[in-house]
């Protein structure tokens, strides 16, 4: 295991593997660096993969008060202890933070984000923010439990499939790293695609989807690839949201290759 220091003093754990260009990982909302694993052994033969835990969860720290700054100054530091430039992939939130780090300027060749989970209609986000607005005003308070199962509510999980995830030995995990869940929904803002900061990407840009992922985030991919000047979209066949290793892993092989 690596440690990057970020500009706070943040520890920032990660995993290198393989060799070449680098190439960053970042993971979505309530996931530490092992959703990535798969991917990063599919990628390692490739290239130089940094693949991380996000500030508060897994062995990073966590230094408050928080901003979605620090979390792109975290992704500046892994960069710097890859070499100094590198691509960054992104899914969901991360992906949205992914996107966020290219256009703050930082030294990214290459940006990829999959599912980033903005929401074009404005009926679908009224909906979705009268569902999740009180995860984080319920995180402000330590009800970390009560905010998880809003946040499963309101990413349209039934009231009886979170009832059975309350059974099994993950969800003591997914409870300890809830109050992260305040961070994913600061780097999502009002859920509205942020025109004005994908336009400042000059890297390469490549926006990925599944067939079967939400139809909201599969509208946000493509207004999203619309956004940014010269960008790609990719939709993988029988994916959704949990998009496999051995589907995704080509597509990014691919990309990232190229000149």
């Amino acid at each position: 295991m690596g440690k990057a220091i970020s500009q706070d003093g943040t520890v920032i754990a990660f995993d290198r593997q393989g060799a070449g260009d680098p190439v960053v990982l970042v993971g979505g909302a309530l996931c530490d660096r092992g959703i990535h694993r798969e991917l990063a052994d599919f990628l390692a033969p490739h290239f130089t993969v940094v693949n991380y835990d996000r500030r508060g969860r897994g062995e990073s720290g966590d230094t408050p008060p928080y901003a979605v700054e620090r979390e792109i100054e975290d992704i500046a530091a892994l960069i710097g202890a890859a070499g100094g430039r590198a691509a960054v992939y992104g899914i969901s939130s991360g992906g949205a933070l992914a996107l966020r780090a290219a256009a703050a300027g930082l030294p990214v060749t290459k940006v990829i984000a999959y599912d980033p989970p903005y929401v074009v209609s404005e009926d679908a986000r009224a909906a979705q923010s009268a569902q999740g607005a009180a995860v984080p005003e319920l995180i402000r308070q330590g009800r970390a439990e009560e905010a998880l199962e809003r946040f499963l509510a309101s990413t349209g999980i039934p009231a009886e499939a979170v009832t059975a995830m309350r059974g099994t030995p993950a969800w003591a995990g997914l409870v300890a790293v809830a109050p992260t869940l305040a961070h994913d929904f600061a780097i999502m803002g009002d859920s509205r695609v942020p025109t004005e900061h994908l336009a400042a990407i000059t890297a390469p840009t490549l926006l990925v989807d599944g067939a079967l992922s939400p139809p909201f985030m599969r509208d946000a991919v493509r207004t999203t690839a619309l956004a940014v000047d010269g960008a790609r979209h990719v939709t993988l066949p029988g994916q959704g949201h949990d998009v496999s290793a051995d589907a995704l892993g080509p597509i990014l092989i691919e990309f990232l290759a190229e000149p």
